[in-house]
């Protein structure tokens, strides 16, 4: 490396780590602003739930009605649930209405079935005691509501169908395919039949179907369709900062909230970048790169500002593996992108499109990793380089991109979404 160099700090599990990137190369570093928690989430909640958007207030739509149904996130998504129901419960019970006629659905989707301790853990003790839950079964009695303009058959969970009052809850932070999480993501995929989400998730390939894009994004639109046939009463959605701290609720309309929630994770957590050659690329230590599944986040957040036949020099400890079974034997297999693309259209499969994903990513640049995970294990099985350190994988990356190559830094990959600049204003 040359003379004069820049040394930047990078968390890696519990630890940080020096690395040095040539000044001649030093590109920046792309960050995003660490937004404190607001202190009081309930609280939050209530004040949003108290101006909702384009809709009355929640007191006023429960008033007289029977079932009432609430759609939470299952075990798979970090929602501060039991904040957000304790604030919207606080003003249903305004309404006089008798906890006997709401139930809680977990919205899991194709994914397994919520346990019990998990149930107690996310709703937190006294809701879970008080009020009525349920899973959402995919394969169980559904409704047929319509069908989408791309032509998906929408069948949701019965319960929900027949609902007087339906109120979705989530939380908005980007998503690979569907652009973002939350809003009506808790009908599709979160109520609805396989059938329905398989089709939906079979759109997943289509190229504006990626983080921080809902414009033309066909899995998004479809989402929106499906959600409109199901017609929810009212949404709370609220957006976390990188602790998981709730620091802005939005409520109301299930489209309008939704948008305005996501004009707030742009403004927060999307980075414009020229493309560069490089990126040297932090997970963002524990528990963020705890294991290669959880880890991986960060490398599709960079992706888009990283040239074809760059590289990624990717620091994430892995202390726990793989973590995830699927994943690692579809890496394992050592499987084409076309071989995943097909058995992913034929049954969506959790992990399986972690693989492919990787394996797309492998397509376009070389990854050279710090891990604690085995050499052999990172190169045989996922494909990357395996390095000791921050600067070996540099001066590797810099010898193949040559003098004049550009690095670029990413200390927190798995909050930040990289954005080339002339891409920010058609992501909607």
């Amino acid at each position: 490396m040359g003379d004069f160099v820049v040394k930047v700090r990078l968390k890696y599990g519990f630890d940080e780590v020096c690395a040095e990137v040539p000044a001649e190369n030093f590109a920046g570093i792309l960050d995003v602003e660490d937004v404190a928690g607001c202190g009081d989430p309930v609280g939050e909640v209530r004040r949003s739930i108290a101006s909702p958007i384009n809709t009355p207030p929640v007191s006023k739509i429960v008033k007289g009605k029977g079932k009432i149904v609430v759609v939470v996130n299952d075990h798979t998504r970090d929602t501060r649930t039991k904040e957000i129901l304790g604030g919207l419960f606080a003003e249903i019970g305004k309404a006089g209405v008798p906890r006997e006629n709401v139930t809680i659905v977990f919205g899991c989707g194709t994914h397994r079935n919520v346990k019990e301790e998990e149930a107690r853990r996310i709703l937190g003790e006294e809701i879970w005691s008080r009020y009525e839950w349920v899973n959402h079964d995919c394969d169980g009695e559904a409704v047929f509501l319509g069908e989408t303009s791309f032509g998906n058959r929408v069948y949701i969970n019965a319960l929900v169908a027949e609902a007087d009052v339906k109120i979705l809850t989530g939380h908005i932070t980007f998503h690979y395919y569907a652009g973002y999480t939350g809003g009506r993501k808790s009908i599709l995929p979160g109520v609805s039949a396989r059938e329905t989400i398989l089709f939906n998730h079979g759109m997943m390939f289509h190229p504006k179907a990626r983080s921080g894009v809902l414009e033309g994004n066909p899995v998004h639109l479809d989402m929106v369709e499906a959600a409109r046939l199901a017609r929810p009463d009212f949404i709370v959605n609220v957006v976390q900062n990188t602790k998981g701290e709730v620091f802005r609720a939005f409520s109301g309309d299930f489209e309008a909230a939704f948008i305005e929630g996501v004009k707030v994770v742009d403004r927060v957590y999307k980075a414009e970048s020229e493309e560069v050659d490089i990126v040297l690329l932090s997970a963002g230590g524990y528990p963020k790169d705890i294991d290669f599944y959880q880890a991986y986040k960060a490398i599709d957040n960079v992706l888009p500002i990283v040239r074809e036949g760059g590289s990624i020099v990717f620091l994430a400890e892995c202390r726990d593996g793989a973590g995830h079974e699927v994943f690692y034997n579809w890496m394992r297999r050592r499987l084409s992108v076309d071989e995943m693309e097909r058995m992913l259209q034929e049954e969506f499969t959790l992990g399986g499109h972690k693989a492919y994903y990787l394996a797309r990513a492998l397509e376009k640049v070389r990854i050279f990793m710090v891990s604690s995970m085995p050499s052999e294990e990172l190169e045989r099985v996922f494909g990357v380089i395996p390095v000791e350190t921050a600067d070996e994988g540099l001066r590797e990356a810099l010898k193949r991109a040559g003098r004049n190559a550009r690095v670029k830094v990413v200390p927190y990959g798995t909050a930040v979404l990289a954005v080339k600049r002339a891409e920010r204003e058609s992501s909607r």
